[in-house]
């Protein structure tokens, strides 16, 4: 599997000719690797979203009016809806979408979720997912909690996890996590966006290599292979 950072909390997954889009925060996103007609040509698989705010809502109906699927809380699939999107899978926290790809299971995440209308975008979450014989937890945005346990319990070949503070955990807090985590890699996401999530990565990286864990800074525009 690739994993594809394109900055802030975006993300493609990729696996032969799967390839699924988390948290397309695109236009207006200074560290966005790429313009949103680049990542249109992408024809992704499936659009993920973990939360409704609109630095990780972001570009979804550009993705999804065309047909291609959006996976998602039921509250964010039924406004993808009335706004035009035509191919939407409604989940909640705990359920499990499975497809001929592999699976999404949603987790809980601690943060708030609405769009940028106002619009209450039902609870924050997390998504594990199940791509090409990989595991890879994606936190969205939250703080570290105990049952994060049992979400590493799984086993877990990525976290990608956020570290910039003032919205969410900070490096010291994210690291943390990884006693509870315990993957074999972990990536940071949503830091030095905003002049509010001023986390360092470097902290972090330090933090979970004396953990033992694979710590790995991916620029926007790069990628990292498991």
């Amino acid at each position: 599997m690739n994993i594809h950072f394109i900055g802030h909390s975006a993300f493609m997954l990729e696996h032969g000719q799967t390839r699924l889009l988390i948290d397309p925060f695109i236009q207006g996103n200074p560290q966005a690797a790429v313009t949103l007609q680049q990542a249109l040509d992408w024809n992704v698989t499936a659009v993920l979203i973990s939360h409704a705010h609109g630095d990780h809502w972001g570009d979804t109906l550009e993705f999804t009016r065309g047909g291609t699927p959006l996976i998602a809380t039921a509250e964010i699939a039924g406004y993808a809806q009335q706004h035009g999107a035509t191919n939407v899978t409604g989940m909640n926290i705990g359920g499990t979408y499975r497809t001929d790809w592999g699976s999404v299971n949603l987790t809980p995440a601690w943060h708030s979720s609405s769009f940028p209308d106002g619009t209450y975008g039902g609870m924050p979450t997390g998504l594990i997912i199940e791509l090409g014989a990989q595991r890879v937890y994606f936190a969205g945005d939250t703080n570290l909690f105990g049952d994060m346990k049992l979400i590493g319990d799984r086993g877990l070949d990525a976290a990608i996890l956020p570290i910039g503070d003032h919205y969410t955990m900070g490096p010291e807090e994210a690291a943390r996590t990884l006693d509870l985590l315990r993957p074999r890699v972990a990536i940071p996401m949503h830091y030095g966006t905003f002049p509010p999530l001023t986390g360092d990565p470097a902290v972090f990286q330090r933090e979970g290599q004396a953990r033992g864990v694979d710590i790995r800074i991916i620029e926007p525009g790069e990628h990292t292979t498991l």
